[in-house]
């Protein structure tokens, strides 16, 4: 399975690329949440998608340029998400362009009525890329900061170029 969009294609990586990607990974912040993100995934096989890292590749150069992912399928429909990107591929409009595509996806599933996530409150560019996408604050701080939510209603409104929408490709 992968999304494709205008310029990227996302992958949720299957255990064997989770294990390479924990591999190559050199960023000790980012250890532990990728060997949750496998053990998790492991855990829950029925919807291992919605705990495993989904890579972002490049289209015409098939590069990586970061990843996201979801953190699990909470029983009240409203999972989070989380995303990064290398920082040669910052201020690019990658970021955007995944996190859209990604929700979009999210929304396509049974019984998903909103997506979440927590940016840091100093955190500008995160923030943006939020607003874009159509989220908006909470008024809550969680853990990993400002609390911001997506629902379904928001991304029927935003106004998106039929151009950018993502193709789901089996």
């Amino acid at each position: 399975m992968q999304l494709i969009t205008e310029r990227l294609f996302l992958i949720p990586l299957q255990p064997d690329g989770m294990r390479t990607l924990l591999a190559r990974t050199t960023d000790p912040e980012l250890i532990q949440p990728y060997t949750d993100m496998l053990d998790l995934s492991l855990a829950h096989p029925e919807q291992w998608v919605w705990y495993t890292a989904w890579g972002l590749y490049q289209n015409d150069s098939g590069d990586w340029v970061g990843d996201l992912c979801f953190k699990g399928l909470p029983e009240n429909g409203q999972p989070e998400i989380g995303y990064g990107l290398l920082p040669e591929y910052e201020h690019q409009g990658y970021a955007t362009e995944a996190v859209r595509a990604a929700c979009r996806w999210a929304f396509e599933q049974p019984g998903v009525t909103a997506v979440e996530a927590e940016t840091d409150p100093d955190h500008a560019a995160s923030q943006a890329v939020l607003h874009r996408v159509g989220f908006v604050p909470t008024g809550t701080v969680g853990a990993e900061g400002l609390f911001c939510a997506k629902s379904l209603d928001s991304i029927a409104k935003s106004a998106l170029s039929p151009l950018h929408l993502p193709q789901l490709v089996p």
